[in-house]
């Protein structure tokens, strides 16, 4: 091991340092903000889903509320035949069944080896509603590639995935996941964009350029027991 040498003067000025900046208390930055436990966004009366579709539309993402699973289906079915899809992957092992069995061909299983196809469909961990973000993890299949990777992604969620703002939405995953969460959390905020290229904001260079949210009006559970 490299010992330094040092000067007994520059030591001990080094030594004042430490000891003033193990006994300083610095304020608080904000302190406004803890008092009664103010919350950073302002009291909405919209309901939650409301709240996310409003974020979600605004970060250029297309919302689709659903009120079953059926529902469902049949708007991914309009959307593949108004875009006249040759190749719409679906990640969710239990959806693609549900595919299978009512609406055969509509999507093919996701494959980490397929290179092209023209969109993929996903589920999520968590809906935030103020931020209009999505919260994927690495628990989910492909849940690594399969939201950047493709041109569009598709996403479904239900009721129950939704939370008010990302710290709930965190509380939610450590409860659902206690101590084994998973190696790999993203936040996905509207589709991929940037201004790298001479300060012009270009979507879908890094990702997909469309994110579509069908959003079912019903919990997942209740949803899985049918």
């Amino acid at each position: 091991m490299q010992t330094f040498v040092t000067s007994k003067a520059r030591e001990n000025i080094l030594s004042r340092i430490r000891k003033g900046l193990s006994e300083a208390k610095l304020p608080m930055p904000f302190p406004e903000t803890d008092k009664d436990n103010q919350a950073i966004y302002p009291t909405s009366t919209d309901g939650q889903e409301e709240i996310f579709a409003d974020a979600f539309i605004k970060l250029g993402g297309k919302f689709i509320f659903c009120d079953n699973e059926q529902e469902l289906m049949d708007n991914i079915n309009i959307l593949h035949e108004s875009r006249d899809w040759k190749n719409m992957l679906c990640a969710d092992e239990r959806l693609l069944r549900m595919f299978e069995n009512k609406v055969p061909g509509l999507a093919g299983s996701a494959d980490p080896y397929m290179e092209s196809a023209d969109a993929c469909i996903t589920g999520c961990e968590m809906l935030v509603a103020r931020t209009g973000s999505i919260l994927i993890s690495s628990n989910q299949h492909l849940g690594r590639t399969a939201p950047v990777f493709y041109p569009v992604h598709i996403v479904f969620a239900y009721a129950d995935q939704l939370a008010g703002d990302i710290d709930e939405a965190f509380t939610m995953m450590k409860k659902k996941y206690k101590n084994d969460l998973p190696s790999m959390i993203n936040l996905n905020t509207g589709p991929s964009r940037t201004a790298d290229i001479e300060k012009t904001l270009v979507v879908g260079v890094h990702g997909p350029a469309e994110v579509f949210c069908f959003f079912v009006n019903a919990d997942s559970g209740s949803a899985y027991k049918k």
